[in-house]
């Protein structure tokens, strides 16, 4: 099942390896797959579906790359487009904009993420919206919350992937 989003916290050298390889598709994959391969659990977050929900709360309830304001558009879809297409998503974000996202989220708990979503996730953003999918949001957040403010102490990347 597809729409699974994951945020790795990765080093210069992978870094490095996306952006040179940014443009051409096969070669991100083949460096994603890579970082892929080594699921460093400490270095990672999954997001299961919640990712579209997190975006849309953290900025103006709309699914899109540079909706809301920086940093918090910049958790999930902000950053370096290195694929933008209809069967996979694959964004950098810089150790600079993990800061400055680490700083932002580090106030956002639970209960807040639960009223950003009320507030600003559009009802029919997907059937699943609700009180149910809400605290999923949630919960899923704080293990993105966690990755950045971790990411930011040791001036790592944070690549988000997601296949469609």
């Amino acid at each position: 099942m597809g729409s699974r989003g994951v945020l790795f916290a990765i080093d210069d050298e992978d870094a490095e390896r996306l952006q040179v390889a940014s443009g051409d598709d096969d070669a991100v994959m083949e460096v994603i797959e890579e970082i892929e391969e080594t699921w460093d659990t400490a270095n990672l977050a999954e997001t299961d579906k919640a990712w579209d929900a997190i975006h849309r709360a953290l900025t103006d309830g709309a699914l899109d790359w540079d909706n809301g304001t920086y940093p918090l558009n910049h958790v999930i879809l902000g950053g370096l487009g290195l694929m933008r297409g209809d069967d996979y998503i694959a964004v950098l974000k810089s150790p600079d904009q993990v800061r400055d996202v680490a700083t932002a989220v580090a106030a956002i708990d639970e209960t807040a993420m639960a009223d950003r979503y009320s507030t600003n996730v559009p009802r029919d953003y997907a059937p699943e919206y609700g009180d149910v999918d809400r605290g999923y949001t949630a919960e899923w957040f704080e293990r993105v919350r966690s990755l950045f403010l971790s990411a930011a102490a040791s001036g790592r990347w944070v690549l988000f992937t997601v296949d469609q």
